[in-house]
């Protein structure tokens, strides 16, 4: 094997598994929010239109929402806070909304520091 090669086994195709499996756990834990928070949601923000109107209600109703929709909302914030900077660097022209961030998030997978890397797999249940 030519050092070429050995350099692409070595460091690239990691890379590369890595990335694969790192976005789909960051699509896997928005599935999870989904899950975890649809029938509550129904429940108590039915009246409010998708955006800032529905995300205020489940701020407000919080506590009357199931401990896995808690959970779940909890790991979301905690991903918002550690990839802020990371959002804001890759994908600042992202309009919020319809998984576009979390689709622009993937696009820059191999940008995001480190920190936002490891909440989205603590967030997915998946740890170094």
């Amino acid at each position: 094997m030519t050092g070429k090669n050995i350099f692409l086994f070595t460091t690239i195709v990691p890379s590369i598994f890595l990335t694969i499996a790192a976005t789909s756990t960051a699509a896997l834990a928005q599935q999870r929010i989904i899950a975890a928070c649809a029938s509550d949601v129904k429940a108590h923000c039915a009246g409010f239109k998708p955006g800032e109107g529905r995300r205020a209600c489940v701020k407000t109703r919080y506590k009357e929402f199931s401990l896995g929709c808690q959970l779940a909302l909890v790991k979301q914030a905690a991903i918002r806070k550690s990839c802020k900077a990371d959002v804001q660097k890759n994908c600042a022209n992202i309009e919020p909304g319809a998984g576009r961030i979390e689709a622009c998030m993937k696009d820059h997978f191999a940008e995001m520091s480190d920190g936002c890397k490891e909440t989205i797999s603590q967030a997915a249940g998946k740890s170094k």
